[in-house]
């Protein structure tokens, strides 16, 4: 559709403020600026208690705004819905970081009018500080009475998420059940850098005003990450605050969906598109990135063996290094493939760069460099990797490795 914000499907309002972390005085806010340089602390609402379901980073070392959520999610209960912030992860500071989301969590609850734990908490940012309460807190007042259904205040909420993005991530999709009836799914995303299956730094938020259960929302937001947010990567790294989570208020009044109905699949193939979408975006943004890569792998002996080699190539720093100088060396994506784990013979894998035969039956082409150059001169690349060992497949999105990402990274606290 046209527009995408996340207030799109009936019945959700949001907004976004600034408590100043990431401007350390508002007053003096440049305006001109772009709205994600002050704007830090969203709220996303359902104006009706929704049904919820979300997956986590699979890093063992979690923030506690995340692990306050996910004890609310897998209690089954209906939510109102989210207040995120960036700048800090809220993250390994001990347990004085649960009880500081719970304290934001209880000051928005008592302004909508709901408890405290109708409201999920997310974070992202710097590990290790504690939440600045005294600049959050004074905020919450505003950032509830601001909340609205417009564009324009969805737009903020998806600014103040954002960390070292340099454009927002927004997608949204109407479609038609079987009965002819319309339901609309929105969605937003924040994630730059540190980004590697299962999860990373990156948050998302959909919603949508269909009908559906917590069994419903889980099976098919699982589904809808496997092979999308589950198959990009920056940089090699997974964080500790990384979710995706979907809310499901029932405002469009179509009939439920059931996981034995007609309008499941069609429910599971938008939210698989359009997270699709934002897994693009998150790609094609990454850290000091130039490059959005798209690497297959075709012809394995297994799905696992797809998926290490597809993996192995998309997080080499050498393959990256090697897309960003626009060099058509496949040596280095022939040697991640390698040493990947997966089970395959040398002697028979190609490889194609933009299309360009480079390696074949596992030696080097004499093919036309100059050509070679200029496709990888393109902002979208892709690798095709063909193993001529089975039927099975595999994706995965990635980006180049650019100076500006050691830029970035070297100074992220400052």
């Amino acid at each position: 559709m046209d527009k995408a914000y996340i207030t799109l499907p009936k019945g959700f309002r949001a907004n976004g403020v600034s408590a100043g972390m990431k401007c350390s005085d508002p007053a003096n806010i440049n305006k001109d600026d772009p709205k994600s340089s002050y704007l830090d602390v969203n709220l996303i609402v359902s104006d009706f208690p929704a049904d919820v379901a979300g997956v986590y980073t699979s890093n063992l070392v979690k923030g506690h705004s995340l692990t306050r959520s996910i004890d609310i999610i897998r209690s089954g209960r209906q939510v109102r819905g989210i207040t995120v912030n960036s700048k800090v992860a809220n993250a390994c500071v001990g347990k004085i970081g649960v009880s500081d989301a719970d304290t934001i969590a209880s000051a928005v609850s008592e302004r909508l009018g709901c408890d405290k734990d109708e409201v999920l908490t997310a974070s992202t940012g710097v590990i290790g500080t504690r939440l600045p309460l005294d600049k959050i807190l004074p905020v919450i007042p505003g950032l509830v009475e601001g909340l609205d259904s417009s564009e324009e205040a969805a737009h903020n909420a998806e600014y103040a998420m954002m960390t070292t993005d340099t454009v927002p991530k927004e997608v949204a999709a109407t479609i038609t059940l079987k009965d002819g009836k319309e339901i609309t799914i929105a969605g937003i995303a924040k994630g730059s850098g540190m980004i590697h299956p299962n999860l990373a730094t990156m948050i998302s938020v959909f919603t949508t005003d269909a009908k559906a259960g917590r069994d419903v929302l889980d099976k098919a937001l699982r589904k809808a990450v496997a092979h999308t947010f589950n198959r990009v990567s920056v940089d090699g790294d997974t964080s500790v605050c990384d979710s995706v989570i979907i809310f499901a208020n029932g405002a469009s009044g179509c009939g439920e969906i059931t996981l034995d109905s007609d309008d499941y699949e069609i429910f599971e193939e938008a939210l698989t598109g359009l997270s699709e979408d934002l897994a693009r975006m998150i790609a094609s943004d990454g850290e000091g990135a130039t490059k959005f890569v798209e690497i297959t792998v075709e012809g394995a002996a297994s799905a696992e063996d797809a998926k290490l080699v597809v993996t192995s190539v998309a997080r080499s720093p050498l393959v990256k290094t090697m897309i960003f100088g626009e060099d058509a060396n496949f040596g280095r994506i022939i040697t991640a493939a390698g040493y990947s784990g997966a089970r395959f013979d040398p002697d028979k894998i190609d490889i194609r760069l933009c299309g360009l035969l480079t390696c074949e039956n596992g030696a080097s082409l004499d093919f036309d460099e100059e050509l070679a150059k200029k496709l990888l001169a393109e902002h979208d690349l892709k690798i095709d990797i063909i193993l001529h060992e089975g039927s099975f497949s595999d994706r995965m999105y990635t980006c180049d490795f650019s100076y500006d990402y050691v830029k970035i990274n070297g100074s992220y606290r400052s």
